[in-house]
């Protein structure tokens, strides 16, 4: 094996790596919201039984009242109508959300799309670390992302926009550089390969304090 070969094997070896350890820590953070929900049920539970308990219905109709309002915000689940399109996007914005970054979604995506599962895996997937990682440089008041995705006509769009730290980018060689320094950015060219061989369209757009990136795939 050439020494451009054992390079480029590390430098993979280690995004995987990468990818692991944020895939670990997304479902670390969902069964640590799972347990905190059944700790928090079992009290609700016992509060329940002991109103049963006295008769006191009044007070029991009030606490289910409060209830459900309860289980309606906490509710962050996102239905976009594509199983795959759901997996991904709510484990992402569990930890997002964990990392105290604002997120809000408005995504629609049919169940039949001719884009194949991992390739959308690794879209929105890189496309939502990138955005988490960016937002991590600003005070939590000022972190925000917003996510939609609908058809356009035959065409899938998307469109992920972040806050970020610094002013404008500018593309070096047609591209924005990643901000996480020399020797990274694979998550971008693997985005460009899978849109490219779909035949669709992406553009990048940096601003002051923002970043926007949207992409449309043939269906």
């Amino acid at each position: 094996m050439c020494i451009l070969d054992k390079i480029i094997d590390k430098r993979i070896a280690r995004y995987q790596g990468d990818l692991l350890a944020t895939h670990y820590a997304e479902v670390e953070n969902m069964y640590r919201q799972i347990r905190g929900w059944r700790h928090d049920y079992r009290n609700h539970i016992q509060v329940l039984k002991n109103y049963a308990a006295s008769g006191d219905r009044e007070a029991l109709q009030r606490y289910l009242n409060e209830l459900e309002t309860d289980l309606n915000t906490v509710d962050i689940a996102i239905k976009t109508g594509n199983k795959m399109t759901d997996i991904i996007l709510n484990s992402k914005i569990s930890l997002a959300r964990s990392k105290n970054i604002q997120v809000t979604v408005d995504a629609s995506v049919p169940v039949a799309l001719t884009t194949a599962e991992i390739d959308l895996c690794i879209i929105i997937g890189n496309l939502f670390d990138n955005a988490i990682e960016a937002c991590m440089g600003l005070p939590e008041e000022e972190r925000f992302i917003r996510v939609y995705m609908d058809m356009k006509n035959t065409q899938l769009y998307m469109s992920f926009t972040n806050t970020c730290a610094g002013k404008k980018m500018e593309k070096r060689q047609g591209r924005f550089p990643s901000t996480k320094g020399a020797g990274h950015g694979y998550g971008l060219v693997r985005i460009d390969t899978i849109v490219e061989r779909y035949q669709g369209y992406l553009s990048r757009n940096s601003e002051d304090g923002a970043f926007t990136t949207e992409i449309l795939l043939p269906q």
